[in-house]
């Protein structure tokens, strides 16, 4: 049997610990810096971090895209911007405009290509 995974890549488990980790980091930040987009407490940034991974997953699962800021381009920013808008009524504690999800759309894809690992 062939193993058809790269080298050097996390994969299972490690891989969505690694991810929901850098997600919530990144979601902190983006809740400090962008207005519109509000997550109070650390159990609504945790929640977020899952519900935006479990949606992400589901999105890359059923259709074949990446969902990340800057993933495929402008769909894979608008489907960020969607993901987080869409969030906000599955987690209490988190507030999000469409301004504040399209600015947080471009913090976050900013923060990804700065920190290691993969988010949202």
């Amino acid at each position: 049997m062939e193993n058809k995974e790269k080298k050097g890549t996390f994969s299972g488990i490690p891989s969505i610990i690694i991810r929901f980790v850098v997600t919530s980091i990144i979601l902190a930040i983006t809740s400090f810096l962008t207005p519109g987009f509000v997550l109070v407490g650390l159990r609504s940034i945790i929640l977020a971090s899952v519900v935006i991974c479990l949606i992400d997953y589901l999105v890359e699962k059923l259709m074949k895209v990446d969902a990340s800021p800057f993933g495929k381009g402008i769909k894979g920013f608008v489907i960020a911007v969607i993901i987080l808008y869409i969030a906000q009524f599955l987690v209490p504690g988190m507030r999000v405009s469409i301004i504040g999800a399209i600015l947080a759309s471009i913090v976050i894809g900013i923060l990804d290509a700065v920190i290691p690992g993969r988010s949202i």
